[in-house]
């Protein structure tokens, strides 16, 4: 036996998250059917993902991984799972991990990445991987207002789902708002994160941007615990899971 962990690029467009569900193909479906012809059994090895990412959301460098008991290298393995993925799935790297190491739990930290394109007419090389919100935002006040999200707080206002058994508190290390040529980029760093809560943080701060709220209701809006007190979530195809941290 020997643990592999893999690193996982992919286009989450056609997918419906990370995780295996009946309702669609998704990325751990695809990468677990491509393990099968190696493991030679007949069912493929399971394999586990640093981040659950939703329906249509992004990876620069998902970690997987996966318990196997076949012996080809770790580059043979690389190509071999390539030459069985659709082109939208890569993996970027194979490399042998201690064993029982897991992607998920062992994962100390997530930064996702928010796209957001403000000109007038977006490029349509872009509709896949930014949000066309061209309206004029308070981009000094949206800074302000990431000030507030950092440290651990209980983020259920920004949670879209029901209750998690692990509870609805986390630790953000830092939300940061950047203009960048044509648009804005809002970079997410934490422990973890709550179904759509980078969305939905992403959403609030437009919204203080546009006006409707004020940069110091951010605390008011944590301290509520109700996901109608925060801002809508944001479409899925800005969102792109950036690195995982161990």
């Amino acid at each position: 036996m020997r643990t592999l962990k893999l690193t996982v690029a992919y286009d989450g467009t056609n997918y419906v998250g990370w995780q295996r569900q009946l309702n669609g193909p998704s990325i751990q479906q695809a990468v677990e059917e491509a393990f099968l012809p190696l493991a030679g059994g007949a069912r493929p090895p399971v394999v586990a993902g640093a981040g659950r990412t939703d329906a249509g959301v992004h990876a620069m460098a998902q970690v997987a991984s996966v318990n196997v008991e076949f012996a080809l290298a770790t580059d043979a393995i690389r190509r071999a799972l390539n030459v069985r993925l659709p082109y939208d799935i890569r993996v970027l790297s194979v490399e042998d991990a201690p064993l029982g190491f897991h992607a998920r739990f062992q994962a100390k930290g997530k930064t996702y990445r928010y796209r957001i394109v403000t000109t007038e007419v977006m490029s349509p090389f872009d509709r896949l991987y930014a949000w066309h919100a061209p309206e004029r935002r308070d981009v000094d006040a949206m800074q302000r207002a990431t000030e507030f999200f950092a440290g651990r707080h209980d983020f259920a206002s920004f949670h879209s789902g029901e209750g998690l058994m692990n509870g609805t508190v986390r630790v953000l290390d830092s939300v940061r708002c950047a203009v960048v040529p044509g648009g804005l980029v809002i970079d997410v760093v934490g422990d973890g994160f709550l179904r759509h809560m980078v969305r939905t943080i992403v959403g609030t701060l437009m919204d203080v941007g546009a006006g409707q709220r004020a940069p110091g209701s951010i605390p008011d809006i944590i301290a509520r615990r109700d996901r109608r007190a925060a801002g809508p979530t944001v479409p899925a195809c800005g969102l792109t899971l950036v690195s995982v941290r161990y």
